[in-house]
């Protein structure tokens, strides 16, 4: 499997596509010849056509005749967010394992299908480098599941082929020195996890037709164009060459995963959330695009304490052919090679689901296998009433339901306490709809309501009075008005296009709801008071002005949402937007050590937090939590932004636990800073309120569990009132 030109600016990957397969087709030589008949070779000559587009567009329309070198020029500082991007701005090389996006979703359908032994992620890096291939860093982090083997002599052996490639036609190049395979979410790793040998390329970058590097040396395209072709050449050459050796490494690698399964103690893993079908339903999707087994659980049980129902729980059995995925999903690791990790240093997705979940050493009693023809989720058909509908808040899909309901008119509120009817009990956050409060007629309330019930798959409940057997009544001074919320997200250099694009992708496909981008340039022709709540991902807002900065704080003081996370709440912090405070171990004076020179790089990066799971304790009563049941929840950290709690009792709704830490790595200094830690505090700011969020509650559009946090943060930050 040739795949090329995953980030859509490093583009000269496409074009060695091309010219091998044509080479692959018409080229009449022994070898050409050789490789049609002894491989089956398949091409994806763009895995990221959106973002290639927008590059290619860039330098095609900014393009000089003759071409300009200088890396100051236009073609050469491409416009935010680049073109390295899919649309919703994500990066696909990290979505092979998560599979949030339909390009991704397509390449495992495929993938699984053919099972290829051989499989190539041909990127480019910096104008100044050289040309990389593997192996990657000796000392980095490695997968802790994958074979030795993987790392040492199939990387080794097809190192031999490359080297000898690259060295004929003269071309400098490096290994070993950076890069790692531990992120098991990578286009140069996936494969190693599926028996096969997945291979990283990184070619120095025109970013253009032509461009100067600081030895005043021109790099031009056809240049790296050649270099990703002849690393494609030795490829095929070296898979062919070595056919017998991967056919036996591939079928080892599953022998091996049999018996790793058998020696683990473990027979299977139970999980499911009883209160979360469509969460269920995801995450159970997840496992069936990676082909791991999957069965209904046919006899409630308990394991560790942790109660498991027929009905809502399921089992993945360890002795499956895909076992090292299995344990890619659901464990969690704490000791690594290495402190300094190229991505994340944790993955287990069952944690990004949050979804309860136990090992199991003993046999359970399952049903028939599921496959994607299974009904997961079932909604029955919505009760008429006359006098009000419940939808409780703790699926998934409920702001996408609520949205609807707002978009089609309904006037709708939201439980503040719990209460229980004759039938079920309803927690934090429920959706209450009174009929004889519409505009519309009872018919058409059913007939909205049914409709947004069957089509976001989320149970609707009819009631017939207003009476409740514990807790509030629906008539109570707790039950709030909601408005549709109106979001603004402002945008552009130096804000992270990664989290913007989370966000939008967020609201465009799990909520179905609009959202206004708005370029910073452009803040000073924004109108505030059209939005209800600005949103402020990552990056720093120096841009605004002063004026700008007191426009978002009178919008605030008048009753406006902000919500920030990672280093925005830092900078809504630093400019006096809101009185919180940070945290920072810099303060504590050490005596400084000596070093060596060299070692620095290892040492300062052995100091960030790179990518790792935590727990926090969450205040189930306040509206950011509203549709969880469990206070502790796994949440995802890569900065080293550490928020204060804040001096107004009521103010931190979630702070770090006393032993946070669940998969990752972290450093014992930064774990001590954390445990000290808010993760979301709420801070007024007259008679509007800062939401600020330590971290990225929807990280790679994968975090299920800590969306709702966001979500809740966008539907109820005006239901907010912080005492004093």
């Amino acid at each position: 499997h040739l795949g090329y030109n995953v980030h859509g600016n490093e583009p000269s990957s496409s074009e060695a596509a091309m010219l091998m397969a044509y080479y692959l087709v018409a080229n009449q030589s022994d070898q050409a010849r050789r490789f049609r008949s002894e491989a089956i070779v398949h091409f994806d000559p763009c895995i990221n056509p959106d973002g290639r587009d927008r590059h290619s567009h860039w330098v095609n329309m900014h393009k000089g005749n003759p071409p300009v070198a200088d890396p100051l020029d236009r073609e050469h500082t491409e416009r935010w967010p680049s073109g390295r991007t899919n649309h919703y701005w994500f990066d696909l090389n990290r979505d092979w394992l998560l599979a949030v996006h339909p390009e991704s979703r397509a390449k495992l359908h495929w993938y699984h299908q053919w099972m290829p032994n051989v499989t190539t992620d041909f990127h480019e890096m910096g104008t100044n480098s050289t040309h990389f291939f593997e192996p990657m860093k000796t000392n980095g982090s490695k997968d802790p599941i994958m074979p030795r083997e993987n790392y040492t002599t199939l990387n080794e052996k097809f190192a031999e082929y490359f080297a000898a490639a690259l060295d004929e036609i003269g071309s400098l190049y490096f290994t070993k020195e950076v890069f790692d395979g531990t992120y098991p979410g990578y286009g140069s790793s996936y494969p190693d996890l599926q028996g096969g040998l997945g291979l990283l390329f990184e070619q120095a970058s025109s970013r253009g037709h032509v461009q100067r590097t600081s030895t005043g040396q021109l790099l031009t395209f056809a240049f790296t164009i050649r270099n990703q072709l002849t690393s494609s050449m030795a490829t095929m050459r070296a898979a062919v060459e070595n056919k017998e050796m991967m056919f036996r490494y591939q079928q080892d690698f599953f022998r091996s995963a049999l018996a790793n399964a058998q020696k683990s103690g473990i027979t299977a893993y139970v999980f499911g959330d009883p209160v979360d079908a469509n969460r269920n339903r995801e995450f159970i999707e997840l496992l069936l695009r990676h082909h791991i087994e999957c069965y209904p659980l046919e006899t409630s049980m308990e394991i560790n304490g942790q109660h498991f129902d027929a009905g809502t729980a399921w089992v993945v059995p360890t002795r499956q052919p895909q076992y090292r995925m299995v344990q890619t999903m659901f464990e969690a690791y704490s000791e690594y090679h290495d402190s300094v990790f190229y991505d994340a240093s944790a993955w287990s997705p069952v944690h990004f689901y949050n979804i309860p979940h136990q090992p199991v050493s003993k046999a359970v009693k399952t049903g028939s296998r599921i496959d994607w023809e299974t009904p997961l989720v079932q909604v029955g058909e919505v009760p008429r009433s006359s006098y009000a509908y419940l939808m409780s808040w703790r699926d998934y899909y409920a702001p996408k339901a609520l949205y609807q309901f707002q978009q089609a008119g309904l006037q709708t509120y939201v439980a503040q306490k719990p209460f229980a009817t004759a039938e079920k009990a309803y927690g934090y956050g429920t959706i209450v709809i009174p009929v004889k409060k519409q505009q519309m007629s009872e018919e058409e309330v059913h007939r909205i309501i049914s409709r947004v019930s069957a089509e976001t798959k989320v149970a609707v409940q009819g009631v017939n009075t207003g009476y409740s057997k514990r807790g509030i009544d629906l008539g109570s001074r707790y039950v709030s008005p909601l408005q549709m919320p109106r979001v603004l997200m402002l945008l552009g250099r130096p804000v992270s296009a990664y989290e913007a694009g989370e966000v939008w992708h967020l609201l465009d496909t799990k909520v179905g709801m609009p959202i206004t981008k708005v370029e910073m340039t452009f803040f000073d022709r924004v109108d505030l008071h059209q939005y209800d709540v600005v949103i402020l991902v990552s990056g720093q807002y120096s841009s605004l002005g002063e004026q700008g900065i007191e426009k978002l704080r009178t919008w605030l003081n008048q009753g406006g949402t902000l919500i920030t996370q990672r280093t925005a709440t830092q900078w809504a912090i630093n400019q006096g937007l809101v009185s919180e405070q940070l945290l920072s171990n810099k303060e504590e004076e050490e005596e400084v050590k000596r070093s060596d020179y060299v070692e620095a790089p290892e040492i300062l990066g052995a100091r960030a937090i790179g990518g790792a799971i935590f727990e926090i304790d969450l205040d189930l009563t306040h509206p950011l939590g509203y549709g969880y049941v469990h206070r502790r929840l796994p949440v995802y950290r890569n900065s080293n932004v550490m928020l204060q709690p804040s001096k107004n009792p009521y103010s931190t709704v979630a702070q770090y636990t006393e032993n946070p830490h669940i998969s990752g790595y972290i450093s014992d200094e930064n774990l001590d800073l954390l445990r000290e830690s808010a993760a979301i505090v709420v801070s007024p700011v007259g008679r509007g309120r800062a939401i600020l969020f330590s971290d990225n509650p929807n990280f790679r559009g994968a975090w299920f569990g800590t969306n709702k946090l966001f979500l809740n943060a966008i539907f109820f930050g005006a239901e907010i009132r912080v005492p004093r």
